[in-house]
């Protein structure tokens, strides 16, 4: 087992991956003429149905999801990457398998369970969706991790 600590690259990579993540929502939320504060609301509504409701501290409140959901995604990854090396070796497989999950997980699994009417997701969600997973979320966890991880 790698004895580096897990701490860093798990903060890093969830400040770095939840920015991009959120900067992406805000801009297709723009694009759909939408606030992105009121898709911060509704971020929030997924553990706090009450959120849509709440105005600002709605919208603080879901940008506090989503990086504690970011949080969990990126811990995942380094804990395992940590004690299965390949995971670092090769960063553009593992971050692009690891996107892929973390999409399946999210908008396959867990969206429908709280947003059933979110299903089925139209193809330019399965689209945008993807490109976050994969370009904004997965690959940057993975080298981030091979950069705090790799040995010296």
């Amino acid at each position: 087992m790698n004895g580096r600590s897990v701490a860093k690259p798990i903060l890093v990579a969830t400040l770095v991956c939840g920015t991009l993540d959120i900067l992406w929502a805000a801009l297709i939320s723009l694009w759909r003429g939408r606030e992105p504060a009121a898709m911060l609301r509704f971020v929030a509504s997924g553990p706090f149905p009450s959120a849509t409701d709440l105005g600002a501290a709605g919208s603080a409140l879901g940008l506090g999801v989503h990086y504690a959901s970011m949080a969990i995604m990126v811990a995942l990854f380094v804990v395992v990457a940590r004690s299965r090396p390949t995971l670092v070796d090769r960063p553009w497989l593992s971050g692009l398998v690891y996107g892929l999950v973390t999409y399946v997980v999210m908008n396959l699994i867990v969206v429908p369970l709280r947003f059933p009417a979110a299903w089925p997701p139209s193809t330019l969600s399965i689209t945008t969706q993807l490109f976050s997973h994969i370009v904004l979320v997965g690959w940057p966890i993975a080298f981030i991790s091979r950069t705090y991880l790799r040995p010296r």
